[in-house]
């Protein structure tokens, strides 16, 4: 979309000067120059970055925040040089994108005056844990609600913008967001004093508000925890300042239902070489998606270390499955949609089966404010107050009774939703008796490091990650657990950019749309991976009675961070990649730098914890069946769940164990 001009805006002469400043004297024509300065401005009137005239930190920021309005929408072919112009066409959106048959329909979702009084179940949230455990129940008969609080952005909005995804990097507001009125939270380092944090701030920690959750735009690596992952505290004992425990339940307990979603979503991938992986009852059903040439240098550099590898598992069809397309390996893949339904999301599997039950009522853009108990002691819950806003910008509530309630809104959303349905009897909160809702907040530190090489390695066919070694999930001498390491999504010609400024493997100076610049983007490789972080009970989600938002929602409070040993782990994994690379021949390698105490908490796209499952009300939210203890009917199914968070992306075990607990509940 073309940026409005502002023709006689006081800051127009130092926007074009920035532009001017950043830009390769070949591509600077005046048009191109009228046109980013003004892009400049549309972002600042939206969303307040401060980058038309306000300082920046240096020249390698100016230049990384320039190449992020050239490269908005992917490459142009009137905008790039020698280097890059016989990728122009792939490296940007696809040319048109038309909905896929295995999307959800407009005619599936529901408005605020369609809804009936009461529903079987209630199901709150719409992500990985949410999208099956509607499946399950509405294919067992049960008649459900499922609330949602984002909207449905069109496929075609979600595969253009550029530098509004969850991986952009710019700070701005992204499309699956809260959006420009999402509210504040608050953020405490450490123990320290809370600062308010806007949605755009990543401290926020935001994971894609939109029907679909982050299915809708993730990087779907479908791993499956080890053994020793459930039985951290057994293995490795418990370290000083943590809250280290093994899961109520055993990989052999999990294992059918890791299967079970394998089979029905379409993993692609294997064999596997891990040597920390659990035994398995039936191969993944489609081959990997195939690599890029960075894949065979990783691959011989990972032999001549003595490393194991293996293809990533993802949940992207490498040949048709389940009524959706095979991948076409397009050049953009993770933050946006894919646009011909390969990846599996719910959006497209889980919850249109869910639809097609005809028992399924679903509503986006509606949030759940408090869920509702019945008269008495017994603890159960009779339903939920519904919230939203209609298109002028009214604000509805109603009541909406259930037999049931699951609740799969995210670690962060879901404790705060339990928090701040305190009743009289229950003051602390729902499940709060023992303090232990909210507390274990984690989600996954990154380690890596990137690269450059002397010839292209990126080839722009996706989606990226190709080629992995599991040897340091487990092992590691001196470390608690560990973690994979894989080579990265093919990224953005924004976010290329950008990391090569950031990691200094281009010069400050270089301007953007250079022949070395551009040439500097196709031999860029990076391998990354997160570890297993060991929980804290201080790292918590808490809630602000005192500070509510416009629909009378108390303010989420997250505090706490990393453990020391989290660091550890870290540092290894820096190491190890840093080690791949330099072996496959890169004529650069760039650590990424360290990290020290005290951090902001970890609670990003992989958050979990928050309602940790255990056999003790004591020392857990949830019991091994999912339900929260002194509230028989009110049950939990997204990665609140989880007791440790693995050395892996962690949606799998999300899909397996939400299969599990809803399976129970429709029992």
């Amino acid at each position: 979309m073309t940026p409005v001009v502002h023709p006689a805006d006081p800051r127009l002469p130092a926007a074009r000067e920035r532009v001017s400043r950043a830009l390769d004297p070949g591509i600077a024509r005046p048009d191109l120059v009228e046109e980013l300065a003004s892009r400049l401005l549309s972002i600042d009137d939206s969303d307040r970055m401060g980058w038309a005239t306000g300082p920046l930190e240096d020249a390698s920021a100016e230049r990384a925040l320039v190449g992020d309005l050239l490269y908005a929408h992917g490459l142009a072919p009137d905008r790039v040089g020698s280097a890059l112009a016989p990728h122009a066409v792939h490296w940007a959106p696809p040319a048109q994108v038309t909905p896929h048959q295995a999307l959800l329909r407009p005619e599936d979702l529901a408005t605020p005056d369609r809804l009936q009084d009461s529903y079987d179940a209630i199901v709150i949230g719409s992500g990985a844990g949410g999208g099956m455990a509607a499946q399950v129940l509405a294919e067992a008969g049960m008649r459900i609600l499922v609330v949602e609080r984002g909207a449905y952005p069109a496929p075609s909005a979600l595969v253009r913008e550029h530098l509004r995804t969850p991986r952009a990097a710019t700070g701005m507001l992204t499309l699956t967001g809260p959006g420009v009125r999402g509210e504040e939270r608050e953020v405490s380092l450490g123990g320290g004093s809370a600062e308010a944090v806007p949605p755009r701030d990543w401290r926020w920690n935001d994971n894609a508000l939109t029907l679909g959750g982050g299915t809708r735009v993730f990087g779907a690596q479908a791993w499956r925890f080890a053994p020793r992952d459930f039985e951290m505290a057994s293995t490795y004992g418990v370290p000083d300042g943590s809250a280290l425990a093994d899961w109520p339940l055993t990989y052999e307990d999990l294992e059918p239902f890791y299967t079970r979603v394998e089979q029905q979503l379409g993993v692609s991938g294997g064999p596997f070489t891990d040597p920390w992986a659990g035994p398995r009852t039936a191969e993944l059903p489609l081959p990997a998606v195939g690599g890029s040439p960075l894949t065979a240098l990783l691959a011989s550099a990972a032999q001549r270390l003595g490393l194991g590898t293996q293809p990533v598992p993802l949940l992207v069809a490498s040949r048709p499955h389940g009524g959706r397309a095979a991948c076409i390996r397009c050049s953009q893949c993770i933050g946006f949609d894919c646009p011909v339904a390969a990846r599996a999301g719910s959006h497209n599997t889980t919850l249109p089966r869910a639809a097609a039950s005809g028992n399924a009522t679903i509503l986006p853009g509606t949030q759940v404010a408090r869920i509702l108990l019945a008269p008495g002691d017994s603890g159960r819950v009779r339903g939920v107050e519904l919230v939203g806003e209609t298109p002028d910008g009214r604000i509805w509530r109603r009541e909406v009774a259930a037999g049931a309630v699951v609740l799969s809104a995210g670690a962060i959303e879901s404790a705060r939703l339990l928090l701040d349905s305190a009743t009289d009897t229950h003051p602390a909160g729902l499940g709060n008796a023992h303090d232990q809702v909210g507390r274990h907040l984690q989600g996954h530190a990154y380690g890596g490091a990137s690269a450059l090489f002397a010839d292209e390695v990126v080839d722009l066919r996706g989606p990226g990650p190709s080629i992995s070694t599991g040897d340091l999930r487990h092992g590691n001498a001196g470390i608690v657990g560990g973690g994979i390491l894989a080579d990265e999504f093919v990224p953005t010609p924004a976010t290329a950019q950008r990391s090569l400024l950031q990691t200094g493997l281009v010069p400050a100076d270089t301007p953007q749309g250079s022949a070395a610049t551009e040439r500097a983007m196709l031999r860029f490789g990076r391998v990354m991976g997160p570890i297993q972080e060991v929980t804290s009970a201080h790292s918590r989600v808490r809630i602000d009675r005192g500070r509510r938002d416009r629909f009378g929602r108390a303010i989420v409070h997250l505090s706490g961070g990393l453990h020391r040993e989290d660091l550890r782990g870290r540092a290894l994994l820096v190491e190890r990649a840093t080690a791949w690379l330099e072996e496959a021949g890169a004529e650069r390698v760039v650590p990424m730098g360290p990290m020290s105490l005290p951090t902001p908490v970890s609670a990003g796209q992989h958050q979990a914890g928050t309602l940790r499952l255990g056999t003790d009300p004591a020392r857990s939210a949830t019991a091994p069946d999912g339900h929260v203890w002194g509230h028989q009917n009110l049950f939990v199914a997204d990665a609140s769940l989880h007791v440790t968070n693995g050395g892996v992306n962690p949606v799998l075990t999300i899909l397996a164990n939400a299969l599990r607990v809803a399976e129970g509940v429709a029992d």
